[in-house]
């Protein structure tokens, strides 16, 4: 039984031991207040410049969000969403009135339509001895004029002729590309009524699915048909909104190499774009960027070895991007390379080679300048206000959830239209304890406790299973020497 207490205690605390600790704000070295849009119960967080450069994940596991009670808040990362912005323009039409002839079926009998080389409606007239010729407005043609490949007509506004009061007819809207095949998109009931205060109550517009199209024909179903003063489409278009974009230059130190530059870089850093800033004025520069690697392949036997680009044990070089960097004046100007777009890339150091016969100098190495889009935080503004952003912890677990989690039914053009916290300046956290040891294997101390304790408890009860197995062996003894 005293065995079985002791094993039990022994486990209990090794269990203690290995509990993790409470996440509190002080376990990490940076952090950033968040001003938060009062009564948002959802907020979005472009993830500032600060974070990548001093959080110790790559993943940015190390990231959280606190209340001012230390209380953890739900947060979701991710990439920015991809925004556009609507412009409306509006595009007079030009309008050629059809007499005398259907106003609708494929094609339109008894009608002669003229156009120019590039598509400009000239004229509609009735063909000489078109029959049941008439003057009476049998329907109207409108030319909307080329459009530009990313807008869309979704809407056509109609203007009556002067002291029209009440007016009331169905109409129907075809469209058209080529003045021969007709596409019906819509009907509507247009109608005017004013009273004898000149106010009027007007439903002048028909509005469709955005589409393209440079014609439209509009026909009457009931009422009379009627030559308006003006008919305006309303154009859209959308155009994208460019992410945030974040940056950082970084100075090179001399790498092993006489054509060798390292750059230490933050691991965190996503970086898509790669440029580099060269100090002297007429200066083309071929290099090549890259970063090491360790090799632990072992070949089978010695010619695949000979065939090896890299080597089969330790540290190789390998070359990302190959390219030539320049900065020329010319005529008191400068022509400057820019920044150079390239696969997302993490790494703790960039590697920079230039060719032999182009060494530089200590005052001749140029500054790397790293370019990112930074993600975007969705989290759950509840707790008490004001937030914390804290970051810098190279043992902190990912605690990231899914954006269904932290925002659950929100469509997506009501993500977009979340309300934006901002960050403040960065704060070392001066009372920050030192993090807790990493053994080997990266686990923490806390589990390699509560195998010594699990090892310690089982060392214990083997020694009480022992004595008591030998008292049973010494009470048997005793047990046979007294029936002899």
């Amino acid at each position: 039984m005293k065995a079985s207490l002791i094993c039990c205690s022994l486990l209990a605390a090794g269990a203690a031991l290995a509990a993790p600790g409470q996440d509190r704000p002080q376990d990490y070295a940076w952090s950033m207040s968040i001003q938060s849009p009062a009564g948002a119960g959802i907020v979005q967080l472009s993830l500032p410049r600060e974070v990548y450069l001093h959080a110790s994940s790559a993943s940015l596991a190390d990231v959280r969000l606190f209340d001012a009670d230390g209380k953890r808040l739900a947060y979701a990362i991710g990439a920015p969403p991809a925004q556009s912005a609507t412009q409306r323009t509006n595009i007079p039409a030009r309008i050629f009135p059809v007499t005398g002839a259907p106003a609708t079926g494929d094609g339109l009998q008894g009608i002669d339509i003229r156009t120019a080389d590039d598509g400009r409606l000239l004229s509609v007239s009735t063909r000489a001895g078109a029959a049941a010729t008439t003057a009476a407005l049998q329907a109207l043609i409108l030319d909307l004029g080329k459009q530009a490949e990313d807008k869309r007509i979704a809407a056509l506004r109609f203007t009556p002729p002067a002291r029209t009061d009440n007016y009331s007819a169905q109409v129907l809207l075809e469209v058209s590309d080529d003045l021969k095949q007709w596409d019906a998109i819509g009907t509507t009931t247009l109608n005017w009524l004013s009273n004898s205060d000149t106010q009027t109550l007007a439903n002048d517009s028909i509005a469709f699915a955005p589409r393209a199209f440079r014609y439209a024909r509009l026909s009457w179903q009931a009422g009379e048909p009627l030559a308006f003063a003006a008919i305006t489409a309303q154009a859209i278009s959308e155009t994208d909104i460019a992410a945030p974009r974040a940056t950082v230059v970084l100075q090179g130190a001399p790498g092993k190499q006489a054509n060798e530059w390292r750059y230490a870089t933050p691991p965190a850093i996503p970086a898509d774009s790669i440029a580099l800033q060269l100090t002297q004025t007429n200066t083309v520069l071929p290099v090549t960027l890259g970063v090491y690697r360790q090799s632990s392949y072992v070949p089978r036997h010695r010619l695949q070895l000979r065939h090896q680009a890299r080597p089969a044990q330790g540290a190789y070089f390998d070359p990302l991007l190959s390219t030539t960097f320049y900065r020329i004046g010319l005529d008191g100007k400068e022509r400057i390379s820019g920044d150079l777009a390239m696969p997302v890339t993490q790494t703790a150091e960039w590697v920079l080679q230039t060719a032999t016969e182009h060494p530089l100098s200590a005052s001749d190495a140029p500054a790397l300048r790293l370019g990112w889009a930074p993600a975007t935080v969705v989290f759950l503004a509840s707790g008490k206000p004001p937030y914390q952003l804290a970051f810098g912890n190279s043992n902190a677990a990912a605690v990231a959830q899914p954006l269904s989690q932290v925002a659950p039914g929100f469509k997506a053009d009501e993500l977009l239209a979340l309300k934006t916290a901002s960050a403040d300046s960065l704060k070392a956290n001066g009372s920050t304890a030192a993090p807790a040891p990493v053994t080997k294997d990266g686990t923490p101390w806390r589990l390699a406790a509560l195998w010594a304790a699990l090892l310690l408890g089982v060392a214990v009860l083997g020694f009480f299973a022992w004595r008591l197995l030998s008292q049973m062996k010494e009470e048997q003894r005793s047990s046979d020497k007294q029936e002899h």
